[in-house]
């Protein structure tokens, strides 16, 4: 159970104050940082990779100049949402989503345990790696970004990025590109100041507008649920009224942008909270960070929206929601 913070009459009217001052200034601050970078690391944020896979996956995506860790999370989060059971409908396994017949020629024994098991991840984390590495030396002379190319080699095969000389004109290769690219800059840690989100201050005041409101698992704000909402439905909500379209579940909301620090936070940023510090996948709660260590969050049943304080033992990290980041979310997952 959170912590509750009652606050009176008077001491609303000041919050509320406060907030929209802090609604004015999102817009100063990104004016004034607009040149901030972000992106680009190494290493992974913090409990982005389940604590099963963390030191798999930091350790091969360094296998090659064409990869990185928080590359190579983001081609697993993508592939399977981290599930090494799980088989798709062109029967694709495993956490890496190879089919058999790619697993046959490009599978390798990761452990060394002596064979190369498509369903577990000591073999296929590796594995993945090596065949993002193989396919950059395939098109190693191709011009433009040799990472996007492998990428789309990946996609659509190497033949194609080599004849058409870079990421060809096929929709569904750019697009996987794309969402790539975008969901590395969610798993990496970034190297230096994460760029403010330009929508934040309209997340913030849809927010505001309902401070208040009662409590509702599964709420989502319709009339039928008298326009009541819970934690993660009322962070898609804020978001979605300035164009931001966020999963509907805390966990897979953690992975909609670059993660700043607790000392890099800014209003707007989503704030989450598990009892497994370790693993996004566990997270539980989220809240929409508003300045001065306080959220306006969605806390739990018998509750009302309201201001609650994120210093808690069980805060996770935050995310600086991006457009780039929501849109590359897999709607599986």
């Amino acid at each position: 159970m959170r912590k509750v913070w009652v606050v009176g009459g008077a001491a609303v009217g000041a919050g509320l104050s406060f907030v929209m001052l802090l609604v004015l200034g999102v817009y100063l601050v990104a004016g004034n940082l607009s040149g901030g970078a972000g992106g680009g690391a190494k290493t992974l944020a913090k409990g982005s990779v389940p604590a099963a896979y963390q030191s798999l996956v930091a350790r091969w995506g360094n296998l090659c100049p064409a990869i990185n860790p928080a590359l190579l999370a983001a081609q697993l989060y993508q592939e399977s949402g981290w599930d090494p059971d799980v088989v798709s409908h062109a029967d694709a396994r495993g956490i890496a989503q190879f089919i058999p017949g790619t697993w046959a020629a490009h599978g390798i024994d990761g452990d060394g345990d002596g064979d190369r098991n498509i369903w577990d991840p000591k073999d296929a984390i590796p594995s993945a790696a090596s065949y993002d590495c193989e396919l950059a030396r395939y098109v190693k002379d191709v011009p433009g970004d040799t990472t996007n190319n492998m990428l789309a080699a990946y996609n659509a095969g190497a033949y194609r990025v080599i004849n058409s000389g870079g990421v060809p004109a096929i929709s569904e290769t750019q697009n996987y590109v794309r969402i790539i690219r975008s969901l590395e800059k969610s798993f990496a840690a970034p190297t230096g100041r994460v760029d403010p989100s330009e929508q934040a201050a309209g997340a913030i005041a849809y927010a505001q507008k309902k401070l208040g409101t009662l409590y509702l698992w599964g709420g989502n704000g319709t009339p039928e649920q008298g326009g009541r909402f819970d934690c993660s439905g009322l962070t898609k909500a804020a978001y979605e009224s300035v164009g931001i379209k966020l999963p509907r579940v805390a966990n897979d909301q953690y992975n909609a942008g670059p993660h700043p620090g607790r000392d890099e936070l800014l209003p707007g940023d989503l704030v989450f909270f598990s009892d497994d510090l370790t693993n996004s996948r566990a997270i539980r709660h989220v809240g929409i960070y508003v300045g001065g260590g306080y959220m306006i969050d969605a806390p739990r049943t018998g509750a009302v929206i309201r201001f609650d304080p994120i210093d808690t033992p069980d805060y996770f990290g935050a995310t600086r929601v991006t457009e780039d980041g929501a849109k590359a979310l897999p709607t599986t997952v």
